[in-house]
């Protein structure tokens, strides 16, 4: 998956992730940050890479093990949002805060 920092890219994660909320439902599998890496990143999606976004992805302060399960994108925007910037910033080697969501 190619990753960049513009707003095409996170239109296309954010339709992704109902995708794979659905996906993960039909598999009996957890919805959390941890199934979802997986399912994107396959073996990439090592323990270190899930730790990053993890800990870029804390909402309220609220910590991140990656099996939390996630609420529905549609009824929860914010921490799916944060989730997306993680994302982008680990991938493309930035900093969270440069990540451009406008």
């Amino acid at each position: 998956m190619e990753l960049d920092n513009t707003q095409e890219c996170f239109v296309r994660l954010w339709l992704r992730l109902e995708h794979t909320r659905r996906l993960l439902w039909v598999q009996h599998k957890r919805y959390c940050i941890r199934n979802v890496l997986k399912s994107w990143f396959g073996h990439e999606a090592n323990d270190e890479f899930i730790w990053k976004v993890c800990h870029q992805a804390m909402v309220d302060d609220e910590s991140q093990t990656g099996w939390n399960e996630l609420p529905t994108p549609m009824l929860y925007p914010r921490r799916h949002r944060e989730f997306l910037r993680a994302i982008v910033a680990v991938k493309c080697g930035i900093s969270f805060y440069r990540v451009n969501l406008s």
